[in-house]
């Protein structure tokens, strides 16, 4: 007998327009769509064509009118500034209403431009927020990026008005956002009318005469905002994510589909309903903080939470846990590589012992490969389900997963699960051929992607098709490679870029990495390949290892290299690592992988804009001499 995941997932990929129609129902729409799903300009799909709705109405209003204006809607818990903030949906929608309308002041108006720089305070939500309320664009460009990346934001976005404020908090350091922002404006072509800015009490800015605003004298001069109806094809928001060619692209999301898919990812991945605490521990200049801090979850009528700290540090490693016991959060999103940090100062799970956890009840891991030792450990620490679910900026929301509110498949270490509704996911080689059951190729989605996905990039069609669906016609191209098992099981193994060709052999080395990941040992690791001559491609592996090992690091590198030539085998020709004391990463927790190639292979490369630290660079250029590699090969 089939299963309620099972009948979602055939029903969406055979009627796809009576699939996503019903859920649409549960939105609110100022007039209803004339077509579910046009495809008479393919590949350019849209959905709810003829619709009108408005994202901000469907985060707040429409909760006020069915009855939960006194119930939380946001809850800002900042470690570092010792904050703890609450806002109800009513006193939320008010704030939001209020700043709509101080840009309404300075002249933004339906398909105007806004660039949103700012940290993890509530005003970054509420200026979102506010943007769609009056159907302006917002495009969030994350807090502290460096003024030439935001310049080039500025350029491709143009827009009317800045939002920032006077700085950011990285644990204990203070960030001056202004000179950055000052500097971004003077370096780019295009120059916005009005910046305003949100003074925080630890850094006051100096504010430049006739285009700067004070974010609280510009919102009490301001009368509360209506919501404008938009096209539900009308963008909500421009997320640039990295290219290969140093231009960033725009991805465009558009309004209606957005709030469909979202609101219905609530319960039918999360499992979260109406009146739940969700905590996404991102960052809102990521597409996990767009999508499950500020949109889904208000969308649902949840409460979500907004936090400005560290998993470790601020003040430790039990910060998590005391925000998931305090605010009774009952689902928890973030990265891997937030609980790897944990587990490595906390490797017993200590901290967790000290927190009542009884009303948590499921985490999710995304944003990277969940390698097997760091779910094992959620598993066994936390005793809930460790959910690893694969996705990226370009899709929204998740291509797989253990879909929860649907049914709760055996987990397989390794595995985010199966496709999501609306996500046909295939294996196909370079020749857009499918590949049979276990075989490494490049996974893709069958088009049409489903509503919520990017629907094209911010004025550069070209560049759209171009970078997703021209090199596999009649699907996306996900750039990450994998195979599907015989259970249908997906399994996410590297971007296509990280398969390596040894000695002919086509290698994973994300298979690598989840053997290194194993060893008692070590907290993280990273695998790459670097150039040789007589192979073409060897692999070499980083290790991060646990705090308070004091076994010879020689013993444990000998090890791990037994490991991958026991489980992987001779061919893949793993004879070298090394112990490093950190990766470099970027600010949202991915390894810099490229990066280390390129320092690996002595190739020119740039320090890259979302780097969390660039002094680690040198760092990694020092231990890659020690083995030989870098500028010290011959």
């Amino acid at each position: 007998m089939a299963n309620r995941y099972e009948e979602a997932f055939e029903r969406s990929l055979k009627d796809p327009e009576g699939f996503w129609g019903e859920a649409a129902e549960a939105c609110f729409w100022y007039k209803k769509w004339d077509k579910v799903l046009d495809d008479s300009n393919k590949p350019f799909y849209r959905w709810f064509v003829g619709g009108e709705t408005n994202t901000a109405y469907n985060a707040l209003d429409y909760h006020i009118e069915n009855g939960r204006g006194d119930q939380l809607a946001l809850i800002y818990d900042s470690p570092v500034t010792n904050t703890i903030q609450k806002y109800t949906y009513t006193e939320l929608r008010d704030e939001v209403a209020k700043f709509a309308g101080a840009l309404a002041d300075q002249g933004v108006v339906k398909g105007d431009r806004v660039i949103i720089y700012m940290p993890m305070i509530p005003q970054a939500a509420i200026a979102m927020l506010g943007c769609a309320r009056i159907g302006a664009i917002h495009s969030v460009v994350f807090g502290g990026f460096a003024a030439k990346e935001l310049a080039t934001r500025i350029n491709d976005a143009k827009p009317k008005v800045m939002v920032s404020a006077s700085c950011g908090i990285e644990v204990q350091r203070v960030i001056k956002y202004k000179p950055l922002l000052d500097k971004a404006i003077e370096l780019s072509d295009y120059k916005p009318e009005k910046c305003i800015i949100f003074q925080r009490p630890m850094e006051e800015a100096a504010l430049t005469p006739g285009r700067d605003l004070d974010w609280n004298e510009a919102v009490a001069a301001a009368k509360p905002a209506d919501c404008v109806p938009v096209a539900a094809t009308d963008p909500l928001y421009i997320l640039y994510t990295s290219g290969t060619t140093g231009q960033p692209k725009g991805v465009v999301r558009d309004n209606g589909g957005h709030i469909v898919a979202l609101k219905w990812t609530m319960k039918a991945v999360y499992d979260v309903d109406p009146g739940e605490v969700f905590w996404a521990a991102s960052d809102v200049g990521w597409v996990v903080g767009h999508s499950y801090i500020v949109y889904a979850p208000l969308f649902a009528g949840c409460t979500t939470i907004l936090f400005e700290g560290k998993p470790v540090g601020t003040p430790d490693a039990g910060v998590f846990w005391r925000v998931i016991s305090e605010h009774n959060v009952k689902s928890m999103f973030t990265a891997p590589t937030a609980f790897r940090a944990i587990k490595r100062e906390d490797s017993k799970g200590e901290f967790i012992k000290k927190y009542d956890l009884s009303n948590f009840k499921i985490l999710f891991l995304a944003g990277e490969r969940s390698d097997p030792d760091t779910i094992q450990w959620s598993e066994r620490n936390l005793k809930v389900p460790v959910i690893d679910h694969w996705w990226q900026t370009e899709t929204g929301w998740a291509i797989c997963a253990n879909c929860m509110g649907l049914h709760h498949f055996p987990v397989k270490y390794g595995s985010p699960t199966k496709s999501v509704p609306g996500w046909d996911v295939r294996v196909v080689n370079e020749s857009n051929k499918e590949l049979k059951r276990g075989e490494i190729g490049a996974l893709v989605v069958k088009l049409p992607l489903p509503p919520g996905s990017l629907p094209t990039l911010w004025q550069n069609d070209d560049r759209f098709i171009e970078s997703y669906l021209e090199e596999f016609p009649g699907y996306y191209k996900t750039a990450d490679a994998g195979y599907i098992d015989e259970d249908d099981y997906v399994y996410v193994m590297s971007r296509t870029d990280d398969i390596i060709n040894v000695a002919g052999h086509r290698l994973s080395t994300g298979a690598m990495e989840e053997v290194l990941s194993d060893h008692q040992d070590v907290a993280e690791c990273a695998v790459l390949g670097v150039e040789d001559q007589l192979k073409g491609q060897v692999p070499v592996g980083f290790i991060v290892l646990k705090s308070g090992i004091d076994r010879p690091q020689e013993e444990i590198v000998k090890e791990v290299i037994a490991m991958v030539r026991d489980r992987i085998g001779p061919v893949a020709a793993f004879k070298t690592a090394t112990v490093v004391n950190r990766l470099p990463k970027t600010r949202s927790g991915k390894i810099l992988r490229g990066t280390i190639q390129k320092i690996a292979d002595n190739k020119e490369y740039s320090t890259p804009a979302t780097i969390d630290d660039p002094a680690i660079l040198d760092e990694m250029a020092e231990a890659l001499n020690k083995i030989g590699l870098g500028k010290s090969r011959k």
